[in-house]
């Protein structure tokens, strides 16, 4: 029993004076040259990440950027219109308020309409007749609510630019546009960030 307290004052005074004649060290506080933080949780930190701020579940690339898809698509418009008439029939309306709802749909986009008409008559009347056409058609979209600095017309009269041979006089007599949209959408990939569903 003496033993062991004679071994314990031994021991405490021995960690008494090492404490007492050694000075106390800080931590060191590591000295750190970049954000390692990665605020938009995409795997690529803050100092090395050129897009700050990614949408949740993309694939980036090793700058932290989205890598995009182009997803296109194509509208149509074709009218058509009795002999000496730039009156639309009811039955095309469907055809413009789908054609609206594109141009709506893709907000980059422009449309050009272009109006045609038959042979028959006088070639300056027709190419008045085919403008008619188109702006009609233009009162309808802007109706839908495009907005008129996206629609421009041109009327052709009874030259058909696109196809010179002789067709039907009915399908000449027509109003007609094609639109493709352009749209970026990022490739998604499941990333230690990603929350699994329940």
């Amino acid at each position: 029993m003496k033993k062991l307290i004679l071994a314990s004052v031994i021991s405490f005074t021995m960690l008494g004076c090492a404490n007492d004649t050694d000075e106390y060290i800080d931590t060191p506080l590591p000295d750190q040259q970049a954000d390692l933080r990665d605020f938009d949780r995409d795997g690529v930190i803050n100092a090395r990440d050129k897009c700050p701020g990614t949408p949740v579940s993309a694939r980036v690339n090793n700058d932290g950027c989205e890598e995009l898809i182009e997803v296109s698509q194509e509208q149509s418009l074709k009218i058509l219109f009795e002999n000496d008439s730039a009156e639309i029939n009811p039955v095309f309306a469907g055809q413009i308020e789908g054609m609206a709802e594109f141009l709506k749909q893709y907000p980059e986009t422009s449309i050009e309409i272009q109006g045609f008409a038959s042979n028959p008559g006088d070639r300056e009347y027709n190419l008045n007749l085919s403008r008619n056409r188109a702006l009609f058609v233009q009162d309808k979209l802007i109706g839908f609510g495009v907005e008129p600095s996206r629609v421009t017309i041109i009327g052709y009269g009874e030259d058909d630019v696109e196809d010179n041979s002789p067709t039907d006089e009915a399908l000449e007599r027509r109003v007609e546009a094609t639109v493709i949209g352009f749209k970026g959408d990022f490739v998604r990939e499941w990333t230690i960030f990603t929350k699994l569903p329940k």
